[in-house]
């Protein structure tokens, strides 16, 4: 079984051995790192038998001011052909627009220099603690798709061997989707000349345009999702607040919204706006407002369902909609979080490098 987590567990004998794949210098000198090659793919970690994985850590050196978007991170678990894990590695740690930040979720954690702090492609050391179980073995991969190469990666993921699988255990998930822009069932407002907040009673009762945090199916449990939104929709008096959207969860099949929220700031664990705080379940990892880019209008949320994980036996869907009633239109990207049974659907095909690539900073 796998164990429990709390202070009060860490008094509990637990069965297993500790282990490490990491990228020490097996000479014993200095050089404790991998080089990935443009276009090459570098397994981390090529795990046997019963286990779990408890932690990752990564930095990494790459001039490619993209790279946080470009290196793309996948897991498989027990000999799947498709991943489990798909996503670039900058969203899959909580951040986004290949931006380096500070950020200190309970999952997941990460520290930047104050020279980098805020800043696209910037160097940062990036923590999971996520428990990631596996029955007959685990492999973890990253595959440089940037411009560059990756002059040192640095990792350590940390495991467990079990002497038997967790009859228990569902396997985690993390997926990444962007949709830019997005689009409005009514056009764009802006373009003719319509107040948006004019239309704050226009009706959107069954989620019909939502942005798609996730769709799945199986057994198991939503854990949350990171939104990155960049702030570009026009309105006749200039740029407008993006966070009124609701959160609609679909679960089982259902054709309206299982569970309705009253507004994404809402769904974020915050009111009257997103403000720049982090906690351990929600918040923001990056700040839509940096006086010392004015003109950027970037921002990512997160929500993580740690106590509260949503339940699904067949399927769930997970959306929100991009202003009141999907009435603006920005750049939207996402990272979902689950664990289920397997196999899962297959997952939409990644956006390419192109696709993935953030938009420039406004001015």
């Amino acid at each position: 079984m796998l164990a429990h987590s709390t202070l009060k567990d860490l008094a509990r004998r637990r069965e297993g051995r500790t282990r490490r794949s990491s990228s020490f210098d097996r000479t014993g000198g200095n050089r404790d790192f991998i080089s990935i090659p443009v276009g090459e793919t570098a397994t981390l970690a090529d795990i046997k038998g019963a286990g779990c994985i408890t932690h990752i850590w990564f930095t990494v050196n790459c001039r490619d001011r993209y790279y946080l978007r470009q290196l793309i991170l996948k897991m498989y678990w027990d000999g799947e052909e498709c991943p489990s894990v798909e996503c670039p590695v900058g969203d899959f740690f909580n951040l986004g627009h290949g931006i380096a930040a500070s950020n200190a979720s309970l999952p997941l954690t990460t520290i930047a220099p104050k020279d980098d702090e805020k800043k696209l492609g910037g160097h940062m050391a990036m923590n999971c603690y996520f428990q990631m179980p596996f029955g007959s073995g685990a492999r973890i991969t990253i595959s440089n798709e940037s411009s560059e190469a990756v002059d040192s990666f640095y990792y350590y993921i940390d495991y467990e061997e079990h002497t038997a699988p967790d009859p228990d255990g569902l396997r985690f998930h993390a997926q990444w989707r962007r949709e830019n822009s997005t689009h409005t069932l009514e056009g764009e407002l802006a373009l003719k000349g319509i107040n948006y907040w004019s239309r704050m009673e226009a009706p959107n009762l069954d989620g019909a345009g939502n942005y798609l945090i996730l769709e799945a199916e199986g057994a198991g449990h939503f854990v949350g999702c990171n939104l990155s939104v960049d702030n570009i929709d026009p309105t006749p008096d200039g740029l407008t607040w993006w966070g009124e959207g609701d959160d609609m969860i679909f679960i089982d099949g259902d054709q309206v919204p299982t569970i309705n929220g009253t507004g994404s700031e809402d769904y974020f664990g915050h009111a009257w706006g997103m403000h720049d705080r982090a906690y351990p379940y929600n918040g923001t990892s990056l700040h839509e407002y940096d006086p010392d880019r004015p003109t950027r209008r970037k921002c990512t949320s997160y929500r993580f369902h740690i106590e509260d994980p949503v339940l699904f036996n067949r399927s769930i869907r997970v959306t929100i909609e991009h202003g009141h009633a999907n009435l603006q239109v920005n750049d939207y990207a996402s990272t979902a979080y689950w664990y289920q049974t397997e196999p899962h659907a297959p997952f939409p095909p990644l956006p390419d490098k192109v696709g993935r690539l953030p938009r420039p900073d406004r001015g």
